[in-house]
């Protein structure tokens, strides 16, 4: 899941190390990902939410879709700058999580907000800037990790299926859009400009590459 060329002017890779290889390296992973989810319904069957537990679940819940967003796009770049291919192998787990904590987010909303009222949603959403962006970005990532699969990828066609997974870019400044206008609601823009700092240098460091990919092929 989520796709992202890398740099024909990149450096030659060294051989991956070895832990990153080992057999249990994914199911760590996988582990680890969930532990947020773990950790929140404790907190939510232990009463640890805090005064307003709707409003903790929808914003944790939103805030680790970010995050994940940050860490797919992190992949790249980690994998050239310490010169270990294997880290791509853990991407399409990574993108997977995005979807998860996504789906959780807007069933956290559907459910703790609205009641699970499909007309009441269907009014809200295009009343609200923010959780109309939210909702685009969940529906873009649903091509995204319906794809995510071998099969997939035979059956798009491997640059077609690298054009679609390039909508990550897409999604993730929806994602910080929503979460800008969340928290303009309270004033609260020091979480906004973090994120929006490590989305930048992400990005930014591909627009870079791709640039220079042109000028390396004449284009």
């Amino acid at each position: 899941m989520f796709a992202v060329m890398s740099s024909p002017t990149a450096a030659p890779l060294r051989p991956a190390r070895p832990k990153l290889l080992h057999p249990a390296a994914k199911p760590l992973l996988f582990v680890a990902c969930l532990l947020p989810f773990v950790w929140l319904l404790y907190a939510a069957v232990m009463n640890q939410l805090g005064a307003n537990p709707a409003e903790a679940l929808i914003r944790a819940t939103g805030d680790w879709t970010l995050r994940f967003l940050c860490i797919v796009l992190a992949v790249t770049p980690l994998r050239l700058w310490t010169k270990q291919p294997a880290l791509a192998r853990f991407r399409r787990m990574l993108g997977l999580f995005v979807f998860f904590y996504a789906v959780l987010h807007f069933l956290a909303y559907a459910w703790l907000d609205m009641g699970f009222d499909v007309a009441t949603i269907a009014r809200d959403i295009p009343k609200r800037p923010f959780a109309l962006v939210g909702f685009l970005a969940l529906l873009l990532l649903v091509p995204l990790a319906a794809t995510s699969f071998n099969r997939a990828i035979k059956a798009l066609g491997a640059s077609r299926w690298r054009a679609l997974h390039k909508s990550v870019y897409a999604i993730v400044l929806l994602g910080l859009l929503h979460f800008f206008w969340m928290r303009a609601a309270k004033n609260n823009f020091a979480e906004v400009a973090v994120y929006a700092m490590v989305i930048a240098v992400l990005l930014g460091w591909r627009a870079r590459n791709a640039w220079r990919a042109r000028r390396a092929s004449g284009g």
